[in-house]
């Protein structure tokens, strides 16, 4: 099903977007019996941490949210956020494979439904991704306009 279908032209709107992701996706969702995984799909440059950005400082992550390339994956707290305790960021880019999440504890992460994840480069590990994932493409379409599509 697809929630949204939109050309982005600022950071502004993407922010909006974000904002609205949050409160209808996260917040206006049912209680999970598993962790609510969002797979972020688009080449280099398209938004895919910038969107991450916006969706933890809109569940109230203070911290800076950077892009887990190099170390794959950073876990932030969250404090009262409807029922979830953890927003994990993970990055796809560097992995050959779905199995190289395995020395992460992905069954394990995957299993909580208090962790909200979010994956960059999702396709990288499509093939281990739940049924119920969140996937959300980001096309450039030159200069600062982008199109971003989320599906459920």
């Amino acid at each position: 099903m697809r929630l949204m279908e939109q050309r982005v032209d600022n950071h502004i709107k993407l922010k909006e977007i974000a904002n609205n992701f949050v409160n209808r996706v996260v917040l206006g969702g049912v209680a999970r019996k598993s962790a609510l995984v969002v797979a972020l799909f688009g080449e280099l440059g398209t938004g895919k941490t910038t969107f991450t950005q916006y969706v933890a400082e809109v569940l109230g992550i203070k911290e800076r949210v950077l892009s887990p390339t190099f170390i794959l994956e950073r876990i932030y707290k969250l404090d009262g956020i409807k029922n979830f305790d953890n927003f994990i960021h993970i990055d796809a880019y560097r992995l050959d494979n779905a199995e190289d999440l395995d020395p992460l504890g992905w069954a394990d992460i995957l299993k909580n439904p208090k962790n909200i994840i979010f994956i960059e480069w999702a396709d990288k590990v499509e093939n281990i991704l739940p049924k119920d994932v969140i996937k959300i493409r980001l096309k450039h379409e030159g200069g600062d306009n982008r199109y971003i599509t989320i599906d459920f």
